[in-house]
């Protein structure tokens, strides 16, 4: 009889699980990212001290504290299900974060809890990556020119700054997530989350400069539900 309720037990969780898990083809959250105000003008960044990475580019890039686009468009954003959808197991391909020119590719890089986290040196000078998590164990790796890619992971979630001790201006954020419900947006501001099953969600935007914002949206089935976000710019 206990082994019989046990297995009905299992059932039902597994079920449960199922339920709540991304559904190919179910509901879509969608909408754009904009700004209000006056963001502060990115600077050129001077890499003069770096002639291997300076000559890489045919002017100075600016920095990417605040991307900005068309009609408002706020770019680097993280898009992501905070309430609502359970904890997920990563996926098997790693994320990777590539040091090319002296900067960091992506800017934002979104990956989830316990995925790992591969990171490479394409130039020809020394990198030393510092993420200053604070909630995950926080850590400081050099890697010189051709050497393999420095791999890692995170057990928590975590929005980490991350920057180069050798070179300043370098800075990206790591967006360590619990589950694959997220999105970062591109240079239309836009972003989208799919495959959504039925029920209430928490969606947060997250940006690294402007912090972030909730709203709550429901699902009901194969629908597509609009929410758009709006941060006040700071000119300075």
């Amino acid at each position: 009889m206990r082994t019989k309720q046990a297995c009905m037990a299992g059932v039902a969780i597994l079920a449960a699980a199922t339920m709540t898990s991304a559904v190919p083809g179910g509901g879509t959250v969608s909408g754009k990212v904009t700004y209000e105000g006056t963001p502060a003008k990115q600077k050129p960044i001077d890499m003069s001290k770096e002639p291997s990475c300076a000559k890489q580019y045919a002017a100075p890039p600016p920095t990417e504290t605040v991307v900005t686009g068309p009609n408002n468009a706020l770019e680097n954003v993280v898009v992501y299900i905070s309430a609502g959808a359970p904890d997920e197991p990563p996926p098997s391909q790693a994320a990777v974060l590539a040091q090319k020119g002296c900067r960091y590719l992506p800017h934002v890089l979104a990956f989830q809890v316990n995925q790992e986290l591969k990171i490479t040196n394409e130039d020809q000078t020394s990198h030393n990556i510092h993420p200053l998590a604070k909630i995950n164990r926080e850590w400081n790796k050099s890697q010189p020119p051709g050497t393999p890619p420095i791999s890692d992971k995170y057990d928590k979630m975590e929005f980490i700054p991350v920057k180069c001790n050798v070179h300043p201006w370098m800075h990206g954020t790591f967006a360590v997530m619990k589950n694959s419900h997220y999105s970062i947006s591109g240079a239309d501001g836009g972003f989208t989350l799919p495959d959504l099953p039925p029920g209430k969600y928490t969606v947060t935007a997250f940006h690294e400069s402007y912090g972030d914002q909730t709203q709550e949206v429901s699902i009901a089935g194969s629908e597509t539900k609009s929410v758009n976000f709006v941060f006040k710019a700071k000119p300075y």
